[in-house]
């Protein structure tokens, strides 16, 4: 039962250990945040298309940092086929990256990524909404 005198009354034990016990975890999860922001900054995801014919890969932010086209994609009659491969694969690497960030924010807040609004928690330097 809560002291209805105790403003901290719901975080367990005194006032004190309980907001120090608080403090300590915010601070834990907060190093834990700048960590994975770090792991999604190097990153590089990769997504395909048409088999493999097209691959993009982008870093941790959905940011396209390199492309691959198999000279099998490329039809000079047909550029439309190759663009909507290129879309395609792009799109996937942006989806695994989200997932990515997502998994690593997750763990980094212990699920409270959603409360705070999503991956990076809404935080400065969070994993951009992309799409």
């Amino acid at each position: 039962m809560s002291n209805p005198g105790d403003p901290f009354g719901g975080l367990g034990g005194d006032a004190a250990g309980g907001f120090g016990a608080l403090f300590e975890q915010a601070q834990k999860m907060q190093a834990a945040m700048v960590t994975a922001q770090r792991e999604l900054a190097e990153a590089r995801i990769e997504g395909s298309a048409g088999g493999g014919l097209v691959t993009a890969t982008v870093n941790g932010g959905g940011e396209l940092v390199d492309l691959k086209i198999s000279a099998r994609a490329v039809d000079p009659d047909d550029t439309e086929t190759l663009a909507d491969l290129v879309l395609a694969a792009v799109r996937d690497a942006t989806t695994n990256a989200h997932k990515l960030a997502e998994q690593k924010m997750a763990a980094a807040t212990g699920g409270l990524g959603d409360i705070l609004g999503g991956p990076g928690g809404g935080l400065p330097g969070g994993f951009p909404q992309l799409g």
